[in-house]
């Protein structure tokens, strides 16, 4: 019996995908991965440095994986080993630092540790690398949807983000290896395939002129595999929401009408000193060209409220614009100082106290809309993936995803199975954000055939 490893993932989606290549690499090697608790031999934490909050959450998780075993090796990897090495080199508690980029070689530098007992720290100039790490999986946790990253790296440096410093900058993936990965996948029995990066709207443009890959011919080759019947986005930028691509992606039938269009703020004098390179008005017109094509897409977003020197009429505005464009989500973030980016040197920075109360109506504000968005969907006949088995009030239901990712629920009593997929009518809730559906048919037009699955 190999070693016993346990893995934690902090923060994003490229984290979590990043966590699970690193596990089957350890399982190849004979390792024996084990749940995070007292035991392990080894404890391996994906961290996060997206704010002080993520550091500090990090440097926890690092010292209460030495407490469950304080003979256990204790490695830290990723965002905020990367930036912050000297402080983790004088940590007791932490053995191996993995930046990024060396997280492909975590069972060779396990090895060596283990021979010379020495502590190491194994963190390149992001900054100047335009390597993609070569990670790959064959499953992920997720029993139907798969989240494949396709991207690494950014190169907006907005003025309240450390993750350029953390992660480098934009460096994309070879089509052919995530066509190969999303093939594996498919033929593992996932249906759904959710490309995600670190700045996915800028897939493509560190390539040389031979290979003009963009995110479009990208989500174009994706949509070609066999047996994935759902293709859904990360995070976009503005930017790249242009008629060319719209239309590009509604020809693509296994395309998900749900689309997250990152905001941060709607007042046109706190994008400027975000250095967001987009205003207010350019951003609706992106929302109404989504609409013009997909009619009532869920689009959904980030804002940060109380950013420095935001006033209260700034944030009035920024408020009246989320309500007008009519998010599905609102995803609300109190502005948090990072150390190291421009954003906390600046002056006005505001209390707690105020940043509190600006979420809060903000948050009551997505609240409204996310339940006029689902009740507008009363009635409709829906596509929903069934993902797991839930007791809700009592009774148990086989509960999924819509195509506009809003979790609806049918009867255990239908004869279903986790990863069908259903056409349902949705005609009340049954939960709070569920769908309560009614099966009209279990077998759906496959998008490029037309044959029923």
């Amino acid at each position: 019996m190999g070693k016993k490893v346990a893995l934690h993932n902090l923060g994003c989606k490229v984290n979590a995908y990043e966590t699970e290549a690193m596990q089957q690499l350890l399982e190849e090697a004979g390792y024996e991965i084990v749940p995070f608790e007292p035991g392990a031999d080894i404890y391996v934490i994906n961290t996060c440095t997206v704010t002080n909050i993520a550091d500090r959450k990090s440097r926890q998780m690092l010292h209460r994986a030495k407490k469950m075993n304080p003979q256990a090796i204790v490695a830290a990897a990723g965002c905020y080993a990367q930036t912050d090495q000297e402080r983790l080199m004088e940590d007791g508690t932490v053995d191996i630092i993995l930046g990024n980029n060396q997280k492909k070689d975590l069972v060779r530098i396990l090895g060596e540790y283990e021979q010379k007992r020495d502590k190491t720290a194994h963190v390149i100039a992001i900054g100047q690398t335009k390597e993609y790490e070569a990670l790959s999986i064959q499953r992920t946790a997720e029993h139907v949807r798969a989240f494949i990253k396709v991207q690494d790296g950014c190169s907006q440096f907005c003025t309240y983000c450390i993750i350029p410093y953390a992660r480098g900058r934009v460096r994309s993936r070879d089509i052919r290896d995530v066509l190969k990965e999303v093939r594996s996948l498919a033929e593992a029995g996932y249906r759904e395939a959710v490309l995600t990066g670190i700045h996915l709207s800028s897939y493509g443009k560190d390539f040389s002129g031979e290979k003009k890959e963009t995110l479009l011919s990208l989500i174009q080759a994706v949509h070609e595999v066999e047996g994935i019947q759902r293709i859904r986005l990360g995070s976009l930028e503005p930017g790249i929401i242009t008629e060319e691509f719209v239309r590009g992606i509604h020809e693509l039938k296994k395309v998900c009408p749900h689309f997250h269009l990152s905001l941060q703020s709607g007042c046109d004098n706190t994008l400027r000193r975000m250095n967001r390179r987009y205003l207010s008005g350019e951003y609706q017109e992106k929302c109404d060209l989504l609409r013009k094509y997909y009619g009532n897409p869920a689009l959904t977003t980030d804002v940060i409220v109380g950013f420095p020197g935001e006033t209260e009429e700034d944030f009035r505005i920024s408020r009246q614009f989320v309500a007008d464009i009519r998010f599905y989500e609102t995803h609300i973030f109190k502005y948090s100082r990072r150390k190291g980016t421009k954003a906390a040197a600046m002056p006005d920075q505001l209390t707690e106290a105020v940043k509190e109360e600006r979420s809060r109506k903000m948050l009551e504000l997505h609240q409204q809309r996310s339940r006029e968005y689902e009740e507008g969907l009363l009635g409709k006949n829906l596509e929903v993936l069934l993902e797991e088995k839930e007791e809700i009030s009592g009774e148990t239901w086989y509960v999924g995803h819509t195509r506009e990712y809003v979790k609806a629920a049918v009867p255990e009593t239908e004869n279903v199975r986790i990863n069908d997929i259903v056409s349902v009518t949705a005609h009340s809730f049954v939960g709070d954000h569920i769908l309560r559906g009614e099966i009209r048919r279990r077998g759906l037009p496959d998008p490029l055939s037309g044959v029923c699955l």
